[in-house]
């Protein structure tokens, strides 16, 4: 398949159903709408919304109910960015080639941007309009919305930045490094691609596989990432070009080598296609995007 094309369109439909979620620049209290839109049109690849997408497909899933959770997904990845590089956790100046939320509006509208984000997403998510006529039970719209929630919550994301903080500068082991990526980054992918695969009327089983694959492509997209900023490449994925070079942040590389961190990239890989065995060539957009996260440049 055309992984390109299939980014490139999935992300077309993220981005027109996104617009239609917030109100435009020129609405009041406009401040607050023109941050929103700087920081969620700022040219991301969309990763978790297309993961969700791709898994509902996967299992077979028809129309566009998966939207509204997709969307809401990009919404608090969105939120994590704008707070993590606020002055008081990584004092970023640039994402994505641009000055960040706090450097064009200010540490208060970017705080508040965050907090509109967050919230927002549990709103759509939840929106009888968005979901009138959706062949999806209520019962699976709460699993989901749980599931979403716990994944950015304490026991997710929060939680992995509050390691993730506490460790700059100082040595850590293995297993804090791998708390750190499965809670701050992982788990909200691996709650990407069950949001899809629920939506999708996956049954025990299936979940269950979609889950360990979500687990072993979110921790490789992680190494991947860590292997790309050690090799210098200022083009990654969400990258940060800090002010405070003095911060130091464990890597897979740093403590593994950049060979073996490679190689255990590699294998989780292989671990995530062998997840997806029973599944045809539906499921060809989640093999691709997972060797994409090990082999991209950028």
């Amino acid at each position: 398949m055309d992984l390109q094309r299939y980014l490139r369109e999935k992300k077309e439909i993220i981005d027109s159903a996104l617009e239609t979620y917030f109100p435009k620049e020129m609405e009041f209290p406009n401040s607050l709408h023109k941050a929103i839109r700087y920081t969620l049109f700022s040219g991301g690849k969309r990763i978790r919304p297309v993961l969700a997408i791709a898994a509902f497909e996967a299992v077979g899933g028809k129309g566009s109910v998966v939207l509204p959770f997709a969307c809401a997904l990009e919404m608090i990845h969105t939120y994590s960015l704008i707070h993590d590089d606020l002055p008081a956790i990584d004092n970023d100046d640039y994402r994505r080639g641009r000055p960040t939320c706090h450097r064009a509006f200010g540490e208060t509208m970017a705080i508040l941007t965050g907090d509109g984000l967050l919230t927002e997403a549990f709103r759509v998510m939840t929106d009888p309009s968005l979901l009138a006529g959706a062949p999806v039970k209520e019962d699976v719209v709460l699993r989901i919305v749980n599931e979403v929630a716990v994944a950015a919550g304490i026991l997710g994301m929060v939680g992995g930045q509050v390691v993730d903080v506490e460790s700059e500068g100082v040595e850590v082991d293995l297993p804090t490094l791998q708390y750190i990526h499965t809670h701050k980054t992982g788990a909200l992918i691996v709650a990407s691609v069950r949001a899809g695969a629920r939506l999708g009327s996956a049954d025990r089983q299936v979940l269950q596989l979609l889950t360990r694959y979500g687990e072993r492509a979110g921790l490789a997209f992680q190494i991947a990432d860590d292997i790309l900023n050690v090799e210098g490449n200022p083009a990654i994925l969400g990258k940060r070009t800090g002010s405070d070079l003095s911060k130091r942040k464990a890597t897979y590389p740093s403590l593994l080598g950049l060979e073996e961190a490679k190689k255990r990239a590699g294998e989780l890989v292989t671990l995530a296609f062998d997840e997806l065995k029973s599944f045809g060539p539906e499921a060809d957009p989640l093999r691709e995007i997972a060797h994409l996260f090990v082999s991209r440049e950028s």
